[in-house]
């Protein structure tokens, strides 16, 4: 008895590795953007990682690689970057973001864009990207 009592002790002190839902690995992924932590914003991503032009459907970019140089490209040119969120929409697995990015490249200039962010296993595998026209 004493034994199992002691087992139920020490378990009681083991935190749980609670999964992250979709929305929490999409709002990681975008406070790490908005940091310009390049690996923050990469423990998110999955290996397999592809953005598409939501209009036209074409990958735009495709692998962990690919998708590590770009954003570290991205935040080296970029001291000011910042994306704010507009309207979110969590639909299963999926994340819709309605965001305003400022500070892209060095532009003054307003970027919108609709993010249709598809998670799976803490990792983000799939981002959509519809531009305002």
């Amino acid at each position: 008895m004493k034994s199992i009592v002691t087992i139920f002790t020490i378990l009681m002190f083991i935190p749980l590795s609670a999964q992250m839902t979709p929305e929490e690995v999409v709002q990681k992924q975008l406070e790490t953007y908005n940091n310009r932590d390049i690996d923050g914003f990469m423990s998110v991503i999955a290996e397999n990682i592809s953005l598409h032009d939501f209009s036209s459907g074409k990958v735009t970019l495709k692998g962990y690689k690919a998708c590590k140089a770009f954003y570290g490209d991205l935040f080296e040119a970029s001291p000011k970057l910042h994306s704010t969120i507009l309207t979110r929409t969590v639909f299963g697995n999926r994340v819709i973001d309605h965001e305003r990015i400022t500070g892209r490249n060095g532009n003054e200039g307003v970027l919108e864009l609709v993010l249709i962010y598809e998670v799976d296993k803490e990792k983000i595998f799939k981002i959509s990207v519809l531009k305002k026209e």
